[in-house]
């Protein structure tokens, strides 16, 4: 992880109040409300992991539909899809603060809802180690539960180290591609910068697309040039083509991935959500993509 130390900083934004805090850096005060806040709404899941990791559960009123896990979770109302929110759904829940995820939206909302008049915390997200711990940290101050969230960084942290290093020890690197979408016969695929190039890089693979930053549709040669070793999917997003039909498109059936029929699909919270089981997302990929080597790596 990161030993870069930068200061946090804590900006007043529209009558929100947004929490930006950087990888080891000390945290600001939590912000300061006339009484502990216990109806809260929580957009973004790994927040809401955070949250039920933190035992504090009993303070949510609404999650938003990335919000699948602990499955108790889904028990609470839904106000939509993090980056397609409708102010009105979120605030008809009556909460006393907003905990969000760095990018929920649309814009339009996000202004609306932050101008409510109600506290909102928005979490910053990231793509490695360090960003994980920030949200941890971040969370756990606007909940007032500081220590058990050092707590709680200190074991994810450790899990995560242990990743890393697993990941370091890995000689021959094998190449994955994210396909986000095989819809109508085009691919989105991840490029850098993303939860998906960070994952798999946590489980000892490469990124078989490099070049471009985000997910973005791409060629058919950039596919084929790519030469992946394993097709990574998610379950439980918007494309519902099937593991078989994936390996069915021409491109995908030219890669060594295709050939070798090595697709694997996981939940898209567990490997894309950056939250406390990141680590264990990361063992699971790494699995599937050295199974055939002895367990101490190659």
């Amino acid at each position: 992880m990161s030993a870069v130390m930068r200061p946090a900083r804590r900006l007043l934004i529209g009558g929100a109040i947004a929490i930006a805090a950087f990888a080891g850096a000390a945290l600001t005060a939590a912000p300061g409300f006339a009484e502990e806040p216990d109806r809260i709404v929580v957009i973004g899941g790994s927040l809401t992991e955070i949250v039920y990791a933190l035992g504090e559960e009993h303070r949510l009123i609404a999650r938003d539909s990335t919000s699948s896990f602990p499955q108790a979770a889904n028990d609470l109302p839904d106000v939509g899809y993090i980056r397609q929110l409708s102010p009105e759904g979120v605030l008809s829940v009556g909460p006393d603060m907003i905990l969000a995820l760095e990018g929920f939206g649309p814009p339009e909302a996000a202004s609306v809802i932050s101008q409510a008049g109600i506290p909102v915390v928005v979490v910053p997200d990231g793509f490695d180690s360090d960003a994980i711990l920030t949200k941890i940290r971040v969370t756990a101050e606007a909940l007032g539960r500081a220590e058990a969230g050092e707590k709680l960084a200190a074991k994810v942290g450790a899990d995560l180290k242990a990743a890393e290093d697993a990941a370091a020890g890995i000689k021959d690197k094998r190449r994955v591609l994210f396909l986000l979408s095989v819809q109508g016969g085009r691919l989105m695929a991840s490029g850098g910068n993303t939860h998906a190039d960070g994952i798999i890089t946590l489980a000892g693979g490469v990124n078989a697309l490099s070049g471009f930053d985000g997910y973005k549709e791409v060629s058919n040669e950039a596919v084929i040039e790519a030469a992946p070793d394993l097709i990574l999917r998610m379950r439980g997003g918007r494309d519902p083509s099937s593991d078989a039909e994936v390996l069915a498109h021409p491109t995908v059936a030219a890669t060594p991935a295709g050939k070798a029929g090595r697709v694997i699909g996981m939940d898209g919270l567990f490997i894309l959500g950056y939250g406390p089981r990141t680590a264990e997302a990361a063992r699971e990929l790494g699995q599937a993509l050295y199974a055939d080597l002895p367990a101490a790596g190659n």
